[in-house]
């Protein structure tokens, strides 16, 4: 037994079945041992929670190589979709559990990609403050882009009319006509070109509007 291997279990266990079935109890049962046993690694569930979402986390790669600050949080807002696919199912946890506990409370793997981040930043000549308000823009933009991605459910794959397939086809007519004409589009939904298109704006509109300070 160790943290690693509690965390990793509960991290299956939450990827498997989702959130609401990670009990203390049930996780026990998983990794053969009492309930107990687990308190040595997690005072309690909510600790468990947060180290999942910091395994998760720890998975994450921040491209930091080179001066390149736009491609850099291009590439890692890439990495952080591919992160958020492998585990769909921590993705409530990603955006809750930051709710639950003050910033400076959380366990440090789930700061280290902020710290990252805005190191980053910095380097690239942003002063901190700037730094910081680029970071909330872009995370709050991922978060939102992911939680997309993951609502475009189709209903019936092997449909190949695209209003059947998403069971539009079961809107009234009068009071959502843009949904069902945009049917196509959306069924045609590209996760990464669409992340490549929220990141053209953003970073266009963060490019025009902070100045990176002059390094000394």
């Amino acid at each position: 037994m160790s943290r690693e291997r509690v965390l990793a279990a509960a991290l299956g266990l939450v990827d498997a079945e989702g959130v609401e079935a990670l009990t203390m109890r049930r996780l026990a049962r998983e990794l053969g041992c009492n309930a107990m046993a687990l308190y040595r690694y997690a005072d309690s569930r909510d600790a468990l929670l947060d180290g999942v979402v910091e395994t998760v986390m720890a998975e994450l790669t921040i491209a930091t190589d080179g001066d390149d600050w736009e491609g850099q949080l291009r590439q890692t807002a890439h990495e952080f979709r591919s992160l958020v696919l492998a585990h769909p199912r921590v993705v409530p946890l990603l955006v809750t559990r930051p709710l639950s506990t003050p910033l400076g409370l959380r366990p440090l793997g789930t700061l280290r990609p902020l710290e990252t981040i805005l190191a980053l930043l910095v380097g690239a000549g942003f002063s901190p403050g700037d730094a910081l308000h680029v970071y909330r823009a872009y995370i709050g933009f991922l978060y939102g882009h992911v939680l997309t991605e993951l609502q475009e459910l189709v209903a019936n794959p092997e449909e190949s009319d695209d209003l059947l397939r998403l069971g539009l086809h079961r809107l009234p007519p009068g009071e959502f006509p843009l949904l069902r004409r945009l049917a196509s589009e959306l069924a045609d939904y590209d996760g990464a070109a669409e992340l490549d298109r929220g990141l053209d704006i953003l970073l266009t509109g963060l490019r025009g509007q902070l100045h990176p300070v002059a390094l000394t």
